[in-house]
């Protein structure tokens, strides 16, 4: 295979000889002149002066007397222009993003040497007088034509009305803004080429040759540059393409311009050479499920080029080409090339936003933009934790990590600069910054210190060199707009400059270094102009990627666009059908790969240059599609046997005589009866879900609120006395405002975690939970009203009572007990009071339905019960468990006292527990002596309903 470069090389030697030093090359990009100098130095086996390479942009660049302006300065420039001439009173931030929209169209204007007064002339003048516009052509005219059909300008709207007054301000806005800026000595792109053509005197130009190379679509300006060095004969041109595109399929969109160009700047090689599309090829077309599916198929494509021999030659690596259609696949591309590949040329930058400077960067602004309440001098804690949580963070403070543990176990929603600055990196990090000045200052000050990391020799590695680089690139543009703030040019809000950051940081790559001639080549579909490749395997060919989806937005109506020769969709995917085609034309193993899951902007559909391929093309080409070798997975049953150790680790943890042992709660019961493995992973291995801090309230949370709410209030109306008289309540029940302020207490205690002056900073979710709960209380003391008088034994009351059972070591004893909601006694009647503030009441038929592990067992029975077994031991008084359901109170016949007894038959109301407590003491033995006996193991349950919001779902892969 003889490549474009080599056969123009051979050309150029053979017309010019040794001595190019009088001769420039212009390519579309400058990685053409790295493979382009290696073929001309084959041509002779004596030195060559070498010629003078450059891209059409460089060219134009050192043939101006202007400068390329920074894209953010020449934002603020227009700005000034556009203030100025509509008197408008928008601000720089509602205008900088249609501002660069506005600076694309001037561009574009100047690139294809429009008449901006004729296109920007009044819409009415320009209806009128288009029959004496002689320039346009018949489609030209049709498309003026089309756009006044759809832009009525008798039948006006408010809309409307605003985009006409604009468009006609626009002309002295676009020669305002120009003459601006050459007093300033900088250009846009589009108006640096058109000042270089107007001005242009071919006599006074460097070199006596151009060699233009590889071109496709033209714009005006360098059609016109092109054409008056072709007069002056000064110009060489050397154009690639295929008669396939060009002349054997008629209108062929690859080879429309190229045509053209061909016609008016013949080509230096003959016809004959082009010819290569119909060379045997063999073509696959792969579709895989995932984006990353098509990388992990780089080890296969590169054992199936190589013939399977274990390694490739160097000389041969570089005429193997993977490209990329979605240049995100770089990474999952790097990981996946084996080792068999001993050289790779990366072409395409390392994207910035991929790297931790990044990311580090975006949480920085977040925590001083987003992050920080200025009304209260506060910070939010998700905020601070992100940034704490950050690799950059934890490694120049030894204070982060312990201090994000903290204010986790804390609950601390907002926590204040004075608590976080720990050392002198949280403190700067946590001083509050107000401006765009500032915040500039900010991001420099800890860019500066991030890289003291990288100073030390562990960090010499490729990637902190990457990343090295990436902080570099971060300081240098970030230092920019910092620059351009001070100047006063650059006048925006704190969340435009954040966006402009998170935009101007993202559009950047940082590049590879290596040596590019050498070694497999991967690249994005830009960098494969003049190239080509033997072997080529091209990634994410799907619609919307090549050609990529979406016209530019722009300003000026697509019609007006098109009738006045500018830059049109149409344009865009020529160019993408030549890239296409002029790369696979020499090639002869092609693999073309697409995704075939549609997910966000992927539709899951093959590029039309495949189907066009498929239908047009010569060559067979084969189907076949990647399925990944994936097997269902299998969840195995866990059990827990009960070793020695595991019954030591129980006996040890329950043994009454173990100073250090714990009390087996009914809530461990429940567990254990529930699923027995939730009782061993929670009860036994000690393991627990990660703290985590949540403005959500959930159920629990919810309820321990209430819990604490109703013991604050009960503790002030029993502080004279534990007697309740209905008086008491009457009055409390009048008094919104001590109702409010225990359950602001208990929000304190229980979800903020601040002291009792602090008052709580409520969201809208926490203060409508904390009106609920209000009027649960409520609802608690109009229930008690009812009941009065009674006398206030206890609230949140810790209970215990030892048992001994027997088990295969022996008597053993523990201690059972909780914690019981409330305590009253009435006459002679104690009453265990448990408040529930979710469910719903449940009717067990009889005891063993406590003990009976299903769906329908009422566990909070099963607790009430326990509880009222053991005090029934502890006190003379006749003992009666209550469930207080407070969200079903409010009914005039709700009665907190539990019933049994069997469906459709009456209910005994347990008024009187001792009727039950030998039965329920019975199975309360018999279960204990399970959970401590060494033949029953630890097994998960069979109801797989409970397993929905079990903490440790994930062990079991339920």
């Amino acid at each position: 295979m003889q490549s474009f470069l080599q056969l123009v090389a051979h050309d150029l030697y053979a017309k010019i000889g040794n001595d190019l030093s009088r001769t420039a090359l212009v390519f579309p990009n400058k990685r053409a002149n790295l493979f382009f100098n290696e073929y001309l130095a084959g041509e002779s086996d004596q030195p060559i002066w070498s010629p003078a390479a450059m891209s059409i942009s460089d060219l134009f660049q050192k043939l101006s007397v202007q400068k390329s302006g920074d894209p953010i300065r020449l934002v603020c420039e227009l700005y000034k222009v556009f203030k100025e001439e509509t008197q408008s009173q928008e601000t720089l931030d509602d205008f900088y993003f249609w501002g660069e929209l506005l600076i694309s169209d001037f561009d574009d204007v100047d690139k294809n040497m429009v008449d901006a007064d004729k296109l920007f002339n009044n819409l009415q003048d320009l209806k009128n007088l288009m029959d004496d516009y002689e320039f346009l052509d018949k489609e030209q005219e049709e498309a003026i034509q089309q756009f006044f059909q759809n832009f009525s300008i008798e039948r006006r709207t408010e809309l409307k009305e605003k985009f006409i007054s604009l468009w006609d301000k626009l002309g002295t806005i676009y020669h305002r803004y120009r003459e601006n800026l050459t007093e300033l000595g900088i250009a846009y792109e589009g108006m640096l080429y058109r000042n270089v053509i107007e001005q242009l005197d071919t006599d006074q130009l460097k070199y006596d040759k151009y060699i233009f190379v590889g071109f496709n679509v033209l714009n005006k300006v360098e059609n016109e540059f092109f054409r008056k060095l072709k007069d002056a004969g000064k110009a060489l041109f050397y154009w690639d393409y295929d008669i396939f595109y060009t002349q054997q399929i008629r209108k062929h969109e690859a080879g429309e311009f190229l045509k053209r160009n061909l016609g008016e700047f013949p080509n230096e090689l003959p016809e004959s050479f082009f010819d290569t599309f119909k060379e045997p090829k063999k073509i696959r077309y792969i579709s895989a499920s995932t984006e990353n599916a098509q990388a992990r198929f780089l080890p296969e494509w590169i054992r199936m080029i190589t013939d399977n021999h274990s390694q490739i030659a160097e000389e041969k690596e570089k005429e193997n080409a993977v490209v990329l259609c979605n240049e995100a696949l770089l990474l999952p591309v790097l990981h996946s090339i084996p080792q068999e590949v001993k050289n790779v040329n990366i072409t395409m930058g390392f994207p910035l936003a991929q790297t931790p400077v990044y990311s580090f960067i975006n949480a920085a602004m977040e925590l001083q933009t987003n992050g920080y309440r200025s009304d209260t001098g506060q910070f939010t804690y998700e905020a601070v934790s992100a940034i704490l949580k950050h690799p950059y963070t934890q490694q120049l403070s030894s204070h982060a990590g312990p201090l994000e543990r903290e204010l986790t176990q804390t609950n601390r929603f907002y926590p204040l600069p004075s608590e976080l600055k720990q050392d002198d990196f949280l403190a700067t990090l946590f001083t509050p910054r107000n401006g765009i000045k500032e915040l500039c200052d900010y991001l420099i000050e800890l860019i500066k210190d991030i890289s003291t990391i990288y100073r030390k020799e562990e960090y010499n590695d490729i990637f902190n060199q990457l990343y090295r680089e990436s902080l570099f690139q971060s300081h240098t543009k970030i230092n920019r707009l910092y620059s351009l703030i001070e100047s006063g040019e650059l006048s925006i809000r704190t969340d435009t400059l954040k966006r402009l950051i998170t935009k101007v940081l993202t559009s950047s790559n940082i590049p590879f270094h290596g040596e590019p001639a050498i070694g497999m080549q991967v690249m994005g579909v830009l960098e494969t102009r003049n190239l080509d490749f033997r072997n080529l395997i091209i990634l994410s060919l799907n619609e919307g990627q090549l050609p990529k989806s979406g016209g530019d937005s722009s300003f000026i109506p697509y019609n007006l666009r098109k009738a006045f020769g500018m830059t049109t969709i149409e344009h865009k995917n020529a160019v993408y059908a030549y890239y296409f085609y002029r790369l696979i034309q020499r090639a002869e193993n092609i693999t073309l790969l697409y995704n075939t899951s549609s997910d966000g902007l992927n539709r899951g559909e093959e590029s039309r240059f495949m189907l066009q391929l498929l239908v047009e093309g010569p060559h067979d080409i084969t189907r076949e599609y990647l399925e990944a070798g994936q097997s269902p997975q299998s969840t195995q049953e866990i059990r827990v046997e009960k070793t020695p150790e595991v019954l030591r680790r129980i006996y040890r943890a329950y043994d009454s005589t173990n100073p250090n042992s714990v009390i087996l709660s009914p809530s461990a019961l429940n567990a254990y009866l529930d699923c027995r493995l939730r009782f061993y992973y929670r009860y036994i291995a000690g393991l627990k879900t990660p703290d985590e801090v949540s403005a959500e309230i959930d159920s629990a949370l919810f309820g321990t609120i209430f819990h604490l709410s109703a013991q604050l209030a009960y503790t002030n109306l029993t502080a004279a006395g534990k007697t309740i008289q209905k008086e008491d309540l009457e009055r409390l029940l009048r008094n919104d405002v001590k109702l409010q302020s225990y359950v602001d207490q208990a929000f304190k205690e229980e979800l903020f975690k601040v002291s009792p002056e602090e008052k709580p900073e409520y969201n809208g979710i926490q203060l409508i939970n904390s009106k609920v709960i209000v009027s649960y209380l409520k609802q608690l003391l109009r229930n008690d009203l009812l009941y009065t008088p009674f006398e206030m034994v206890a609230m949140e009351k810790k209970v215990s009572e030892e048992i001994t059972i027997q088990t295969g070591q022996g008597p053993f004893t523990l201690r059972l007990g909780g914690t019981i909601d409330r305590m009253d006694a009435k006459e002679s009647t104690l009453r265990i009071v448990d408040y529930k503030t979710g469910g719903s009441p449940k009717i067990p038929a009889n005891i063993e339905q406590l003990f009976t592990p299903s769906e329908t067992r009422p566990n909070y029975i099963f607790q009430t019960f326990l509880y009222a077994a053991i005090m029934s031991r502890q006190q003379s008084l006749m003992v009666a468990p209550a469930l207080l359901y407070i969200h079903r109170a409010a009914s005039e016949n709700y009665s907190p006292v539990i019933e049994m007894g069997e469906p459709r038959k009456p209910k005994i109301p347990v008024n009187n527990f001792a009727f039950f407590e030998d039965e329920f003491r019975e199975r309360l033995q018999a279960l204990l002596e399970e959970i401590f006996s060494e033949e029953e193991t630890f097994t998960q349950t069979e109801d797989t309903k409970k397993c929905s919001y079990c903490d440790f779902k994930a062990i079991c892969k339920r």
